[in-house]
């Protein structure tokens, strides 16, 4: 995958670097820790304008979170509520849903805003802000703002450690696979109690 973005990096310049990103928040598993701190080299070296770099990046960044928002809000939360009610969905209960709504509607500009700050978090975030409905020009306004100062760190970054630009990834790889561990703890967690929760249920209707 890196010979990959490097050559895209290389051949569209800032372009590129804008579309990666976007590729970023919408497929998580093409690391923004790599990408950002290369275009931050490759400014450093004058082969890319950094004064274009954090723009286009940040653009990706808002495109793809607005796709991820548009998938939730056209799903919507009232079919995901239904659905959530069949037997077959183990993902999470309708209480788990009021719950995460709940949440948005209290706190949604925290999370999305410190969301864009954390691996992972900083691309799925934008599907509950969809289901919740957050006011576009709201989200859109939050995702700029925390996507804008996480692409100028990484940026930055890769700028002052110049050739040794790759220490970034190998300093945030551990925390990404700790926040995917713990995604993954989570939704495991859901899916038991909802299993549990299910089982409890047809054993008390059994009951004679």
């Amino acid at each position: 995958m890196a010979d990959w973005i490097f050559s895209i990096v290389d051949r569209l310049g800032a372009p590129g670097v804008g579309f990666l990103i976007f590729l970023e928040n919408v497929i998580p598993p093409i690391p923004s820790e790599l990408i950002l701190p290369l275009a931050g080299f490759r400014a450093r070296t004058g082969m890319l304008d950094l004064w274009w770099v954090w723009p286009a990046a940040t653009a990706g960044s808002v495109l793809g979170a607005l796709v991820l928002y548009a998938v939730g809000a056209l799903l919507g939360y009232e079919r995901v509520y239904a659905l959530s009610g069949k037997r077959w969905f183990i993902l999470s209960s309708q209480k788990d849903l009021e719950r995460g709504r709940s949440l948005m509607e209290s706190h949604g500009g925290k999370i999305v805003l410190l969301g864009r700050c954390v691996p992972l978090i900083r691309s799925v975030v934008s599907i509950p802000a969809g289901l919740a409905r957050m006011p576009l020009w709201r989200f859109t306004a939050l995702t700029a703002i925390g996507s804008g100062v996480w692409n100028a760190v990484f940026i930055g970054l890769g700028w002052y450690l110049g050739e040794n630009w790759d220490q970034v990834e190998s300093a945030m790889g551990p925390a990404s696979y700790v926040v995917l561990a713990l995604v993954l703890v989570g939704i495991a967690w859901l899916v038991v109690r909802r299993l549990r929760a299910r089982k409890g249920y047809i054993g008390t209707h059994r009951a004679p």
